[in-house]
């Protein structure tokens, strides 16, 4: 009888032990995300994500920080004060050149426009020839506005590059007529259009696709069921705007965007697409263009792109 009990306590335990090792990874609570955001089109799914709960059902916190310039946003990334943010393959090479170690995890589907002002006889990017284009400079606006001017046969000294970082104030200065044009991302560009501004060319029609999402290497290597947990929030966030009237959510993105007023009416919702990773050739573009401009050095794909979101596959 004693030899019984004993067979049928340790069966009990081993039962026990199982059962418990099995549902600990469900109960672990995940890690709190804090990730940029910029004022544009990139950063509405994560807005969805937020108003709507879908990082709550996954269960991951996720703070979201807006920022007004990329260089605010990289500095916070680099201190450690962001896991992640909306970005672009540029700022993954230049953080890299300097030392800091993050990857591009996900591409983003934001488009980058160059607007003229009514007035400054630019109706073709062909017109730009000695006149001032507003940037940011050796960020993705940088770069498409030289991609723009090289498709177009002009080089940079044809032109007069006027640096504006923070993306409202250069959206202002085009509006008062104080710049013959500039270089912003969507939704501002269609403000621009909508207030007079005429439209240009843009990524696009270039082709390119440079946006991304940005980690932290110290984030990913911590963090990576946290930072999966909040791309499958973000993919039912992609859904959700795929599949639901404009109307139903503008309002929400209009009050948790920062958008300028006009942007309501302005902005054209294109599709998004599932969170992927960037392309060979969006990656070599980019740095084919920071080492014309030695701005850093030789990068490959693997030392740029993270395989978070292939892991498992």
């Amino acid at each position: 009888m004693k030899r019984f009990l004993a067979a049928v306590l340790s069966t009990l335990l081993l039962l026990t032990v199982g059962c418990g090792s099995e549902s600990q990874p469900k109960d672990a609570k995940l890690s709190k995300l804090t990730i940029g955001l910029m004022p544009d089109t990139d950063s509405i799914p994560f807005i969805i994500a937020a108003e709507h709960g879908y990082f709550a059902e996954e269960g991951v916190e996720v703070e979201l920080v807006p920022f007004k310039s990329a260089m605010e946003r990289d500095a916070a990334l680099q201190s450690g004060n962001l896991d992640g943010a909306v970005s672009d393959l540029l700022a993954v090479i230049f953080a890299r050149s300097g030392g800091f170690a993050v990857h591009a995890v996900s591409y983003t589907d934001g488009s980058y426009n160059l607007v003229a002002s009514p007035n400054a006889g630019i109706a073709s990017a062909g017109d730009l020839r000695g006149k001032e284009i507003a940037i940011s400079r050796n960020t993705i606006i940088e770069y498409v506005t030289d991609e723009i001017l090289e498709v177009n046969g002009l080089v940079e000294q044809e032109v007069s590059k006027v640096v504006i970082p923070q993306i409202p104030v250069r959206l202002e200065m085009l509006q008062s007529g104080n710049l013959g044009a500039a270089v912003l991302p969507e939704p501002m560009a269609s403000v621009a259009v909508a207030s007079g501004s005429r439209y240009v060319t843009g990524s696009g029609e270039l082709g390119i696709n440079p946006g991304v999402i940005v980690f932290s290497d110290s984030s990913i290597r911590d963090k990576a069921d946290s930072i999966r947990a909040m791309y499958r929030a973000y993919d039912k966030a992609v859904n959700y705007l795929n599949n639901t009237p404009r109307a139903e959510y503008i309002d929400l993105v209009m009050e948790k965007s920062g958008f300028p007023a006009p942007a309501r009416d302005a902005l054209e919702m294109k599709p998004y697409r599932l969170a992927g990773i960037p392309s060979q050739k969006d990656v070599e573009e980019a740095v084919r263009w920071v080492k014309s401009k030695d701005l850093a050095g030789d990068y490959s794909y693997d030392e740029l792109i993270s395989t978070l979101l292939t892991e498992g596959k």
